[in-house]
């Protein structure tokens, strides 16, 4: 029997992540998939800002936003009218990625895998998971491969990336609950002609709606579209172009011309989730563990986010001896994030296709002109991008978010997300999300030069962290790093101390003013750990 610390059942790029976070802290994950090659169809279609921010680690942000598009618009199509919202320029201050990447889920996956491939870690496709059985320290799963032969493999911790029907979900006994929608809708992957190339166009009718987003390739365009209620076509049925034509005629009055599919499928929605994520060894992340509509552009991106989360926490489960409840914040901190989202994308998904005469009226007469002029100010745009961005998910519940009652008033709050601003100066310019990009844990040390003298820190070095001072700007702090920006960011006001633990994925586990370590030892005795 091979013997694995950590078996991630799914290759999507939920799974990729997954493995890509664990190897960035050295720990060296078997990825199995049943398909043969990733998919090459377009499927999610969009990055948010937030899953940018925590890929950025692995090194392969960069990369995604070479290859997608970030300068998009939507247009919005009603009874032969247009208007239009642009999709970034929204000026946040708190980003480096200040607008929505339009990324196929194919480029997406081509960019994760490669990155593994280059960590000396390939998928093992054709293999499915059969079996799954509990030990005394982990679990034994039985592997299909796909010339019958099977393996089982022992494993510490197993990790369901493995979509909406998983077998991971299924073995481990979770509950996963929720409902479909009635709709049957369309997917299509082709050309049009007819709309303008390089922004997202929307056509609302009191019908439902269509909707077409730029790809660049393997084709143009991706089509997005619901049939009437009374067309009883089962989902499992073949589409033929001129079906989704003559769709395509009714939503935008026969002004756009489809052509040259590469891929087309009828689909129908579901929503649902997963009573728990984790069943001792077993966890689960994705679509595994939630599913929605694609309101919002959020399923993808939630995912990636689930594995940034848990990864570390394993990793660090497998390297370190914190404390056993560190794993158990993996649901609590996730888990609401999939409700969140659930709800978010239900109450959008049931406006767009509603068949409430009222619902109707509002979408094919009203929204059209209310939406265009209520988002044109950019700090509408933005205050309304920052909801669906999910920069703004916190865990400032979660038994890993702590405070010093002396922490600063203003600023982050510990839970939250660490806000990105401009560090300058003191030969270490940068951001603070470039200062702690590295994988592991950060502290950041505030306040005026001298603070924080090396006598006063030693027993931090104990501990597996990387410790930076921000401090105001002072021609005698060569050392340290000027950080006006940051500081201010931070809440910190001139003149005073603090510090700011930062978790591996990013968000603020402790803070606190003043210069006494006290709190933050204890915990990173409970937490952390050397």
């Amino acid at each position: 029997m091979s013997a694995v610390e950590v078996l991630v059942v799914g290759a999507g790029p939920t799974g990729l992540a997954m493995a890509g976070q664990l190897a960035a802290f050295g720990v060296r994950a078997r990825v199995v998939d049943r398909a043969l090659d990733r998919v090459h169809e377009s499927r999610a279609l969009a990055i948010q800002p937030r899953t940018l921010e925590v890929l950025a680690g692995l090194g392969v942000t960069a990369e995604l936003v070479a290859s997608g598009n970030r300068a998009v618009r939507l247009c919005l199509h009603v009874r032969g009218r247009e208007r239009s919202v642009p999709l970034y320029d929204l000026g946040l201050q708190d980003t480096a990625y200040p607008y929505l990447l339009f990324l196929s889920q194919a480029d997406t996956e081509r960019i994760l895998g490669e990155h593994l491939a280059a960590a000396g870690l390939a998928v093992d496709r054709g293999v499915e998971l059969v079996g799954l059985d509990r030990t005394a320290d982990g679990a034994v799963a039985t592997l299909r491969h796909s010339d019958g032969r099977e393996e089982p493999v022992s494993a510490r911790y197993v990790v369901g990336c493995d979509g909406a029907h998983s077998t991971v979900r299924h073995l481990a006994g979770i509950g996963f609950e929720g409902g479909a929608y009635p709709q049957t809708f369309v997917l299509a992957d082709l050309e049009a002609d007819g709309v303008e190339p390089g922004s997202a166009h929307g056509f609302l009718s009191e019908r439902g709606m269509l909707f077409l987003f730029p790809l660049g390739h393997p084709t143009s365009w991706r089509l997005l579209a619901m049939r009437p209620p009374t067309d009883l076509t089962p989902p499992d049925a073949p589409v033929t172009l001129d079906e989704v034509q003559a769709l395509a005629d009714t939503y935008t009055a026969a002004t756009v011309r489809l052509h040259d599919p590469v891929w087309m499928t009828n689909f129908r929605l579901h929503h649902r989730a997963a009573n728990r994520y984790r069943s001792g060894p077993v966890f689960l992340a994705g679509d595994a563990a939630h599913i929605h509509s694609p309101a919002g552009a959020q399923g993808m991106n939630t995912g990636i986010q689930d594995a940034v989360n848990l990864g570390w926490k394993l990793a660090q489960a497998l390297r370190g001896d914190p404390d056993p409840a560190l794993l158990d914040t993996y649901d609590t901190e996730r888990a609401p994030v999939g409700r969140m989202v659930l709800r978010f994308t239900d109450r959008a998904f049931t406006v767009a296709t509603s068949s409430n005469p009222v619902v109707r009226f509002a979408r094919a007469r009203m929204a059209p002109a209310l939406i265009p002029a209520v988002l044109a100010p950019r700090l509408v745009r933005a205050f309304a991008f920052r909801t669906v961005s999910q920069l703004g998910i916190s865990y400032r519940h979660s038994p890993l978010s702590a405070e010093d009652p002396s922490a600063p008033r203003k600023g982050p709050r510990a839970g939250d997300r660490l806000p990105d601003a401009s560090v300058p100066g003191g030969g270490a310019s940068g951001t603070l999300h470039q200062l702690t990009a590295a994988p592991g844990w950060h502290l950041l040390l505030c306040g005026p030069p001298g603070a924080w003298p090396a006598a006063a820190t030693a027993s931090l070095d104990q501990y597996q962290l990387t410790i930076h001072q921000l401090t105001e700007p002072d021609a005698t702090a060569a050392a340290s790093t000027s950080a006006s920006p940051a500081l201010r960011r931070l809440g910190v006001t001139p003149g005073a101390s603090g510090l700011f633990l930062v978790r591996p994925d990013g968000h603020i586990g402790y803070r606190a003013g003043g210069s006494d370590l006290a709190g933050l030892l204890a915990y990173m005795d409970r937490w952390v750990r050397s």
